[in-house]
């Protein structure tokens, strides 16, 4: 999209509120402008939710601005309470500090950090060593207990009981944005909608002790058209580490979002150009599969790589029996009819299939069903499938024969969950 990033981040979605629009659209508009967002230390693995302000800075970064990526070992020692109806569990320092190298790892295959275009930051470098008397006296002296607990993030948790940790939160993070200001002549501070008054707190402390006008901007807080919450499923969240949540699963879960949420997705989660995705998202009916492919093939590719999303795609043409034509080249169409080594695979032991395996004990202890009796309700339904051959009874032991000549079996539990089974 030619013209102002900022325009193109509104007609993708990503902004909720910004202090003054006029101000950050001419920021965005012009030099190369220092900008952050911060990610906490939490898990050892960010998930599809962290999306939103992934992909915001990648915009941002392709149109020539400077992205700080600040990975909060220092905030996460104490817990940010936005959001949360209870104290999160503290983690010690040492947990901290790995989880943050791995979320650093993951940052840095979206935003490429090179020193200059991107570069990451610890903010456990200059929270840690503070002291806190003086810390006191030169910027919690700026803070109003009154206009902190207006805030939305403290008020909700006043009812519950707010923690005197947790009630520093807001200071941290706004010395954040003020040392990043210092260093890098940062202006604009990024994030969820939640974390708005946090970000507005770092926006007047800047002007209080520098006389320097910065902004601020959030995202909003997605949830599904069904209401679940962004990067979640019934199993679990979807994170962006390929050991907890693999490519294939990644791929399945945008082919599998609703219809309603196609368009909007597009916009967030894939760099293709606008007027692209104005065509995918006004198909319509059956049509709406082809912009789900696509969506989830172009999202798989930014996490996970082009070959793990090719590899993915394929398997999936595999699994359902048809071909998916998204990259385009004729040889992976070819290929597509056949490669279900990208599949959700457990091995079981050969002594096991040669006694056979009653099929409700197998399909819940691959994930596919939650339960023995749930399993057995889907096979009184007709709902599962051995290589496509439909379960009839829960007499049918599942043996050595049901191996095809690559030495795997097919289960599938209704039209879109599928895992493969090898002999081990």
């Amino acid at each position: 999209m030619d013209g102002n990033v900022y325009d193109e981040l509104k007609e993708r979605g990503f902004v909720a509120q910004v202090s003054d629009e006029g101000a950050v659209r001419r920021m965005l508009g012009g030099n190369a402008a220092a900008f952050y967002v911060g990610f906490d230390s939490t898990a050892a693995s960010l998930h599809a939710g962290s999306l939103v302000p992934i992909m915001a800075m990648v915009h941002l970064r392709r149109a020539g601005h400077r992205a700080i990526a600040v990975v909060g070992g220092g905030t996460t020692m104490v817990g940010d309470p936005s959001g949360r109806t209870e104290m999160r569990r503290l983690l010690d320092e040492a947990t901290i500090r790995a989880q943050g190298q791995a979320i650093h790892i993951q940052l840095a295959r979206y935003l490429r950090f090179d020193g200059v275009g991107a570069i990451a930051v610890d903010n456990a470098d200059w929270l840690l060593p503070l002291k806190y008397v003086e810390f006191l006296r030169d910027i919690g002296r700026h803070f109003s207990v009154n206009r902190m607990l207006a805030a939305e993030a403290y008020r909700l948790r006043l009812e519950k009981g707010l923690s005197f940790i947790e009630f520093n939160y807001q200071l941290l993070q706004a010395y954040d944005y003020l040392t990043l200001f210092r260093k890098y002549n940062c202006t604009l501070q990024m994030g969820g909608d939640d974390q708005w008054g946090n970000i507005l707190a770092g926006v007047d402390l800047i002007r209080r002790v520098e006389g320097a006008a910065v902004e601020a901007l959030t995202f909003p807080l997605l949830t599904t058209a069904s209401g679940a919450k962004m990067g979640k499923t019934a199993q679990g969240a979807v994170w962006l580490d390929a050991g907890r949540f693999g490519p294939y699963e990644f791929y399945q879960y945008w082919v599998d979002c609703d219809d309603r949420d196609v368009g909007r997705f597009l916009r967030m989660f894939t760099l293709l150009p606008l007027d692209e995705v104005r065509r995918l998202e006004s198909l319509r009916g059956s049509e709406l599969n082809e912009a789900k492919r696509v969506l989830a093939f172009e999202a798989t590719k930014i996490t996970h790589g082009e070959l793990e999303a090719e590899r993915a795609r394929q398997a999936a043409a595999a699994a359902f029996g048809k071909a998916v034509p998204v990259s385009g080249s004729a040889e992976a169409e070819a290929e597509a009819a056949g490669d279900v080594t990208a599949l959700p695979t457990t091995a079981v032991p050969r002594s096991r299939l040669e006694a056979g395996i009653a099929p409700a004990g197998l399909f819940t202890e691959v994930g596919l069903t939650p339960s023995r009796k749930e399993a057995k309700r889907m096979i009184e339904q007709g709902g599962l499938y051995v290589n496509d051959e439909r379960v009839d009874s829960t007499e049918r032991l599942i043996t050595l024969e049901d191996l095809g000549p690559d030495g795997g079996l097919l289960l599938k539990a209704g039209k879109k969950k599928v895992h493969r089974v090898v002999a081990g």
